[in-house]
């Protein structure tokens, strides 16, 4: 099968799920409550007429099935409707805060890929000693210890104590530094990275540190690795020409994943550290029941998930020639 056929396949099997997954996330909003009521709790002088008013505005007095089906014509043509909030257009919104959220994922991510390969490898290469031991420690730490948590400590130790990094947002005028000739917003935006990018590449990172170093003492083990220093190969050449393409194929999943869910493992870091991404507005959006915008950030998360398995499978083929796309 072709390459273009292939993909042409997956895009038809995404229609019925994403559809699906679409149903369960509107029926799971409605059970959750009225956002009208939600929404003017705060307001005594509102009267029932008036709730029935707005209710009947958003079209929250239909049948859930024809509310459904309303959605699902919006959404095929590209339109995720208006929040309830301010009636401002959902695309906005996400077209809005949707950079924010994959510059401090996307960065974290590579980051954390980068730096366990080298970090996967060593610590296979010098099992049981003192180096292997020291970054299994930093990886079981990264894994067990909460991202909420950690987060506070750092805001704690480096913007109160310190002083040297700022505690929240993406943007803030006293980072404003003209380093090295770098522009001031882009320094800016630099320094307002570092917090939460540790966090997320600390997490990252311990779980992709130990899955490629159980993948390369495996592979390390195998036949062929022995036969190939036998041969009088390079151990460099052993290393990273067949040890690690057969090692990483785990890792390239575990990348994949962390790509599609850039915007779903998002809403727990920026909102410790207040940054104005899709995460901290979907927190928001589903403390208000804001049911446009959770409906379109949730298929925005969707999409993004199934797109990112299609590429995972597309480079496993690439990688191993003994995988196929058929």
């Amino acid at each position: 099968m072709g390459l273009g056929k292939y993909i042409a396949r997956r895009a038809i099997y995404m229609v019925p799920l994403i559809i699906g997954i679409s149903i369960v996330a509107f029926l799971v909003m409605y059970a959750a409550g009225d956002p009208i009521q939600l929404a003017t709790a705060g307001n005594p002088s509102i009267t029932e007429a008036q709730r029935n008013a707005l209710r009947e505005y958003y079209g929250l007095n239909d049948p859930i099935p024809m509310q459904y089906v309303r959605w699902l014509d919006h959404f095929v043509h590209a339109d995720f409707g208006k929040s309830l909030y301010g009636g401002r257009p959902v695309n906005e919104i996400i077209s809005t805060l949707f950079w924010e959220t994959i510059k401090l994922q996307l960065v974290s991510i590579l980051l954390a890929f980068l730096i366990s390969l080298p970090a996967g490898i060593y610590s296979a290469l010098k099992q049981r000693s003192a180096t292997d031991y020291t970054i299994s420690s930093i990886a079981i730490f990264g894994i067990s210890v909460p991202v909420f948590w950690l987060g506070i400590v750092l805001i704690l130790v480096f913007s109160f104590q310190l002083g040297w990094l700022p505690s929240a947002g993406a943007h803030g005028a006293p980072y404003l530094w003209p380093v090295f000739g770098i522009r001031n917003e882009t320094l800016d935006e630099l320094v307002h990275l570092v917090l939460p990018a540790t966090v997320l590449t600390l997490a990252g990172l311990a779980y992709n540190v130990r899955l490629l170093r159980a993948g390369m003492l495996d592979v390390l083990r195998q036949d062929y690795i022995m036969a190939a220093r036998a041969s009088g190969i390079s151990e460099r050449k052993i290393l990273y020409k067949y040890a690690l393409k057969n090692a990483i194929t785990p890792l390239i999943t575990l990348l994949g994943i962390s790509i599609g869910y850039m915007i779903a493992g998002a809403p727990i870091t920026e909102t410790v550290f207040s940054w104005p991404g899709l995460g901290r507005a979907y927190v928001a959006a589903t403390l208000r029941l804001d049911f446009p915008l959770i409906m379109g950030i949730t298929m925005i998360i969707t999409i993004m998930i199934l797109v990112a398995n299609l590429i995972t499978d597309m480079a496993y083929a690439w990688i191993d020639p003994r995988i196929s796309i058929e």
